[in-house]
């Protein structure tokens, strides 16, 4: 397994602080009772903290990926790097779960390259657009991640 994204030279701002945390967690409850945001796809991914060891809830858009399973994209918006779900994920890829319809579902991460990758990127901008835009924005690479479900 492959987490070879690393952070770039220039980007947005990535928002961060007690008001972001607190942002957070009011929009993953919400998703987790099954509310969307922004009229996009959103689940909320679970995630051990790489420096602290805690659980980790983020709302991560989502899109329909191969064989059933769930494309998310390490955008931040085009920040200069990762959100820290991306180090989350490389430093604890065994200890991956998203809530999703309510229900909670054991997950495998896989960082796709290649071509892979490109077809998985052409399913984000035809659905939400705007995630082209985040590459104008920084020069790193945005990893795009592959979510399937264990067993």
């Amino acid at each position: 397994m492959s987490f070879d994204s690393h952070k770039g030279t220039r980007g947005a701002r990535q928002p961060k602080g007690a008001l972001l945390r607190w942002i957070t967690g009011i929009s993953a409850r919400r998703v987790k009772k099954g509310h969307g945001m922004g009229g996009m796809s959103v689940l909320v991914l679970v995630t051990i903290g790489k420096k602290s060891g805690k659980v980790r809830e983020t709302p991560v858009a989502w899109f329909p990926g191969p064989d059933g399973g769930w494309i998310i994209v390490a955008s931040a918006a085009g920040a200069t790097d990762n959100p820290a779900w991306y180090y989350n994920l490389a430093a604890h890829p065994d200890r991956v779960s998203i809530v999703l319809d309510a229900r909670p579902i054991a997950v495998t991460p896989r960082q796709l390259h290649g071509a892979e990758r490109a077809a998985a990127w052409q399913v984000v901008v035809s659905r939400v657009p705007r995630f082209e835009s985040y590459l104008s924005k920084t020069d790193r690479e945005l990893p795009v991640m592959l979510l399937t479900a264990e067993g």
